[in-house]
């Protein structure tokens, strides 16, 4: 039986999960449509998805329509679990991306379409909700094609909106589903809409575009096997109005998706990273890609694959060649929401689960071992908001370890790492929602922690020259001890120490000795005991004992040396800065800007795109603590953002000085 693997991608709130919900019933899976507020879908299956009312991972779901068995893969829609999505469009053969009637084309429709263009994925624009309130599909239509990169065209036309929306029209034939009258006020735009999809089609096949230019007429059949061909081969995007509520449009989707969008075997070869090729057919050498992990509490790690090549069957050894080492599944499955059946095999195009292979990570290759093959890792961002985790309890503490290990099986978005400045745990990810329900897993281990936003990393340098003495005499019976030393400090980038002494003043054996102590001294700062960094730093002179000096004499020299130069040498104090790149509605331009400048940014520029604007700056840390939860606030979670390290810079004097006194008080009462 033919097979569609397609993928539902888009902004958060655009009906996805419905709209999957909607196709299960409407091809007959399900005899009552389940509802998001009521946790009762198929693809929202989990007891996180369910409380909190949207899609965390990626639900895969079956259907049948037509005689063409459809896999679904419902992904989130916030930009928090990218893994997911990305994971979701790659598995899949084509992308079904959905765009609100009400909102438009947003951020989240530009993330799944600029996936799909990377993968190289075929598409449909699915224009939701035409049922609601304000639903207008030619703004939107006009949007598409101003936001979104590509030949797209619309394919139907919507009898009536919002409420009155009551069917759609096939631009090609003119046939009205559910059959009524057409309305004369589309007659217009019905034959625009023809038009401009004709010219869509043409330019897709020279033969067609020929004698299109030659005024020869093209019969309807012969038009509507190209236009499915171009569907099919991502060289045309068809746009069509639906409601998932009310089910009008969806025989259409159906239609198009089995018609229109190609099979799991109708892909070109395959390239490893190697440059090796293997065909999507059931005769070639086996190959599949694990794309996403899970951690059952009683079935262990689920690793869900698509197979490209091949046929999998129980009991074949397989190369991961990604991780170089064999694995050997003894029982396939395919999944339908949280159902798990199993099979006798796995063929091409398929989307299967194997279980209880620890070894088996996200992004690894499974190949035949005689033939391997390796595809490339799926490129995943770096994280955008950091928590300092606290455990509960000792019994916390020991169990953490072990559980954030599963946690990053399942989602490698999730960062972990020990702050070695602040000696804090600190949790990373894609958003403030991200890393709630990462510590919402935790809890589900039964490991409590709390979260605090985590302390900013300052420095300390100087702005000036100076030059101080250190001297360590230490006389108690026997010999003593005794070190001295004069250091000339000065601005410079890094740390740069050399030593001017002649005269033999200091043995030379000991400058090393007093280079330590000054890097001892830097680590503990001057101002407010953070470290320091820019300083350049010269040994001018000093003398020593033939009996009484010892490296460790001239070693804490040194660091009396530093701390009493920098008095004198202008300390300040530096923080982080982060370079911010957001993308969100051009309509929110002002608020940003006006965001950013609360938070003490320096923007660096705006890049309009379409409908989107591309705000970067140079914005410090400590601002943006809160930026997650601020932007999606801010822009009715139509924004998006990035951040990396860009350097430090010092802080204003008004708010150093609160900063100082703040970590003075810290470090006595510690």
């Amino acid at each position: 039986m033919p097979h569609r693997i397609v993928s539902l991608a888009a902004h958060s709130g655009t009906g996805k999960t419905t709209l999957a919900e909607a196709l299960l019933h409407r091809s007959g899976v399900i005899s009552r449509m389940g509802r998001v507020e009521d946790g009762t879908t198929r693809s929202d299956h989990t007891d996180a998805e369910k409380a909190h009312g949207f899609s965390i991972q990626t639900g895969v779901l079956r259907l049948t329509h037509e005689g063409t068995d459809v896999t679904v893969l419902d992904t989130p829609g916030f930009a928090d679990f990218v893994r997911e999505i990305r994971g979701g469009i790659r598995a899949a053969d084509s992308v079904l991306v959905l765009v609100s009637a009400v909102g438009g084309v947003e951020v989240g429709t530009e993330r799944a379409w600029a996936t799909a263009d990377r993968f190289g994925m075929p598409r449909v624009v699915v224009v939701n909700r035409m049922d609601r309130d304000r639903a207008d599909f030619f703004t939107v239509l006009a949007d598409v094609r101003a936001s979104l990169k590509g030949p797209v065209a619309a394919a139907f036309l919507p009898v009536g909106e919002g409420p009155d929306f009551r069917g759609v029209v096939n631009v090609l034939t003119g046939e009205v589903s559910p059959p009524q009258e057409l309305p004369p006020t589309l007659t217009g735009a019905l034959r625009e809409a023809r038009d401009a999809l004709l010219d869509a089609i043409v330019e897709t096949d020279d033969d067609l575009m020929g004698r299109y230019l030659e005024g020869e007429p093209i019969g309807d059949d012969e038009l509507e096997a190209a236009y499915l061909r171009a569907v099919h081969a991502g060289t045309l995007y068809p746009v069509l109005p639906v409601s998932a509520v009310s089910g009008v449009g969806l025989d259409a989707l159906l239609h198009l998706m089995v018609r229109g969008l190609r099979s799991a075997r109708e892909r070109g070869p395959l390239t490893g990273v190697d440059g090796q090729t293997r065909e999507p057919t059931l005769d070639a050498p086996l190959s599949a890609r694990v794309w996403r992990v899970s951690i059952d509490p009683f079935v262990g790690k689920v690793a869900y694959i698509r197979v490209w090549s091949g046929t999998l069957r129980p009991g074949d050894t397989l190369r991961n060649t990604s991780q170089d080492l064999d694995v050997r599944p003894m029982h396939l499955y395919v999944p339908n929401g949280k159902d798990l059946t199993e099979v006798p095999e796995l063929p091409a195009g398929s989307i299967g689960v194997l279980t209880k292979l620890p070894d088996l990570h996200a992004g690894d290759t499974l190949a035949d071992p005689a033939r391997p093959i390796t595809y490339d890792p799926l490129w995943l961002p770096e994280p955008v908001h950091t928590v300092a985790i606290h455990p509960a309890t000792r019994q916390d503490e020991d169990k953490l370890g072990a559980a954030l290990a599963k946690l990053r099986e399942e989602d490698p978005t999730l960062h972990y790492a020990r702050e070695p400045q602040t000696g804090e745990q600190l949790l990373s990810g894609m958003g403030d929602m991200h890393l709630g329900i990462a510590v919402e897993k935790l809890a589900a281990q039964g490991v409590t922690v709390t979260t605090t936003p985590p302390r900013i990393p300052y420095r300390e340098t100087i702005h000036a020259p100076a030059e101080a003495q250190g001297k360590h005499k230490k006389q108690s019976g026997g010999h003593g001890q005794y070190g001295d030393c004069k250091i000339r400090i000065e601005p410079g980038p890094g740390f740069a120490f050399r030593s001017a002494v002649v005269g033999g003043a200091i043995p030379s054996k000991y400058i090393p000795s007093i280079e330590k102590g000054v890097q001892d001294a830097m680590q503990r700062g001057a101002l407010a005991g953070y470290p320091m960094q820019d300083v350049h730093v010269t040994v001018l002179d000093g003398s020593y004992h033939d009996v009484d000096s010892s490296d460790i004499a001239f070693r804490t020299a040194g660091s009396l040396a530093l701390k009493n130069a920098v008095t004198g040498a202008r300390p300040g104090l530096l923080e982080p800065i982060m370079q911010l790149r957001v993308r969100a509605p051009a309509s929110f331009t002002g608020d940003l800007i006006s965001d950013l400048q609360t938070r003490r940014a320096r923007v660096q520029g705006m890049d309009p795109e379409g409908t989107v604007i591309t705000v970067t700056a140079l914005v410090p840390q400590a601002e943006l603590q809160t930026y997650s939860a601020d932007l999606r606030s801010l822009t009715g979670d139509r924004g998006a953002f990035s951040i990396k390290p860009h350097g430090y810079q010092p802080v204003p004097e008004h708010l150093a000085k609160k900063i100082i006194e703040a970590r003075q008080g810290e470090l006595a009462g510690a």
